[in-house]
């Protein structure tokens, strides 16, 4: 028996040893490649798509705007769908594999319909003139390629990130700059993009575009898959919805049981019954403890009595929902850079010097101003901010979403005013309207919030989330942005039916062809306030976040819990329960 123990002990000690010569930034540079590849299509199909709906498909302004953020608030949505699989059913490489082979079907579907004539409908004048056989074409490639796209995106964050160890001091300061790597690699990508792929779509064919997505998609996952000797690769494990709906299911059973004042009373598992990550008990959302309480004429079962450590994986899901909720207005305003942004930028003065650039890609501007921040932010801020607050990351990632939320703000303020302009010189003397570099104004404010809040996000949701919901928490930041869209859409249509029966005109701030009879500067300045208004709440929810214990601090937290428990009974062993302020290292939060 003991030679079986020494044996099992010596094959996990060499498979330790042998994960830990993988992974770090020679396993992630395979993903930083296959992320500017694939971003390269992505952010200049989403740039410029809404004109492919305007001038191919023959929508009108609000149909096209509204069917680019329904494309992509689902491509978003879809990304718990790769989150869910890759934390369950297969590993996040073979996940993020599945889905980008459906994405680069979506994206021959795509190319084959911008070449075909037949394929596209003829303009009728109306909302949009797409029926019959194109129409489905058109709406299930554009399903396929959210499906595609949202999968790879659930999965592939947290595989890079699985490259490092959060409980090595060393690893847990790369892990940080990981995410900042990941965004450099996809501004690089999209600044390709948005000049390179935008120019060929908008000038030679829309057809050529989309076949050079095609092959940067399919060139990026090809890299991706030969990296596979080079990662570490997590096993997935039990269903995280599974059990989410343990906790709840056994809280609501357990709900007319008082809770035991002492949290050492609560049901919580052994070491040695159970390798998992144990989560010290914290006193928010008191109501879900009643799911640890072991009831004396029951044992132990999976939907009888949930674990402190389980119990504790809700609770943090359940105090990141608001932080999640406060991001949404942020990614309603991008929304609007993309396709109304866009429309502005169509019929203003498209030559900066003595090129022409195509509207879509003015977001080249703050995708540079990014190129270069980014680098300085990670060798100059950083190790600064780290001296002054002795945070691995300089700021915590809570403050890094902060900045964006308070730069969005005020880009859609930049925005208004910038129309303002621009219609005054268009109704005033069409024939001269002003330059195209007005628009880099919103644009880059946006640019540099965007490089906060996208990275705050992506780290925030990994590092705080249990081990088994890792690529499910971090599609958290994509759900934020998919709400954000499909938002953007709900309030497009509800301010043009509201506005129509209030203005003297009797037509809404956004409708028809013609821009210059709208009034897009009200609709921006509404974004505006209400961004100001929804950081006022995130303020309160961050501020009321509690942060887990990780990294180097998960030992002392260990050994403090270890010695309240002494010699616990494994049906009811004592929870590593300690008062929050005791059991947990503190970051500093909004």
């Amino acid at each position: 028996m003991a030679d079986k123990e020494d044996k099992a002990a010596d094959e996990e000690k060499s498979l330790a040893q042998w994960n830990k010569e993988k992974g770090g930034f020679r396993a992630s540079i395979f993903i930083f490649v296959l992320q500017a590849f694939d971003n390269m299509g992505f952010v200049a199909n989403m740039v410029s798509m809404v004109l492919y709906f305007l001038y191919v498909m023959h929508f009108d302004i609000s149909t096209s705007a509204n069917t680019l953020t329904n494309f992509m608030g689902s491509t978003f949505l879809l990304s718990l769908k790769g989150g869910f699989i890759s934390d369950t059913y297969l590993n996040r490489l073979t996940t993020a594999l599945l889905f980008g082979s459906i994405e680069v079907l979506a994206l021959v579907m795509i190319t084959i319909q911008a070449y075909s004539s037949d394929l596209q409908p003829e303009n009728c004048g109306k909302s949009s003139c797409l029926k019959g056989g194109p129409a489905v074409f058109f709406y299930v490639s554009l399903s396929l390629l959210a499906l595609g796209t949202g999968g790879v995106r659930g999965s592939l964050p947290a595989l890079g990130a699985d490259q490092f160890d959060k409980n090595d001091p060393t690893e847990s300061k790369a892990l940080a700059s990981f995410f900042n790597w990941l965004m450099l690699s996809s501004t690089l990508g999209a600044a390709i993009g948005v000049t390179g792929i935008v120019w060929v779509s908008t000038k030679k064919a829309w057809y050529w575009g989309f076949l050079i997505s095609t092959v940067a998609t399919i060139i990026g996952f090809v890299v991706l898959a030969i990296g596979k000797p080079f990662y570490r690769l997590q096993a997935p494990g039990e269903s995280p919805i599974l059990r989410i709906a343990q906790v709840i299911s056994v809280a609501i059973k357990n709900r007319k049981l008082p809770i035991p004042e002492n949290p050492e009373e609560l049901y919580e598992t052994s070491d040695k019954e159970t390798s998992d990550e144990k989560i010290a008990h914290t006193n928010q959302i008191r109501f879900l403890d009643k799911a640890a309480i072991l009831r004396n004429d029951s044992k132990p079962g999976s939907w009888k009595v949930c674990t402190v450590t389980q119990v504790e994986e809700v609770k943090i899901l359940t105090r990141m929902l608001p932080i999640l909720a406060s991001t949404i207005i942020m990614n309603t305003c991008l929304a609007q850079l993309q396709t109304l942004s866009v429309q502005q930028g169509n019929t203003m003065d498209l030559k900066l010097g003595l090129v022409a650039v195509p509207a879509p890609s003015i977001p080249v501007i703050p995708l540079i101003f990014m190129c270069i921040l980014i680098p300085i932010y990670e060798f100059f801020f950083i190790p600064l901010a780290r001296k002054t607050t002795g945070h691995p990351s300089g700021i915590t990632q809570l403050q890094r979403v902060g900045v964006g939320l308070v730069l969005s703000a005020i880009s859609m303020a930049v925005a208004g005013l910038v129309e303002v302009k621009r219609r005054n010189q268009a109704i005033k003397d069409p024939t001269k309207p002003i330059s195209l570099f007005w628009l880099s104004f919103q644009y880059g404010i946006f640019g540099i919030a965007d490089m906060f809040t996208l990275v705050g996000l992506l780290e925030f949701f990994y590092k705080e989330a249990p081990a088994g919901m890792k690529s499910l928490s971090t599609s958290f930041t994509w759900l934020s942005l998919s709400f954000g869209y499909f938002l953007s859409a709900v309030f497009v249509d509800f301010i043009n039916a509201i506005t129509k029966k209030n203005t003297p005109s009797k037509q809404g701030w956004i409708h028809g062809f013609d821009l210059n009879s709208s009034n897009l500067n009200l609709f921006y300045w509404f974004l505006a306030i209400l961004s100001c208004l929804n950081f006022l709440i995130y303020l309160y929810w961050s501020s009321w976040y509690k942060y887990r214990s990780e990294g180097p601090n998960l030992k002392p937290l260990k050994a403090m819990t270890e010695s309240t428990q002494g010699s616990a009974s494994k049906t009811k062993g004592s929870s590593p329960s300690v008062e929050t302020e005791d059991a947990k290292v503190k970051e500093a939060t909004l």
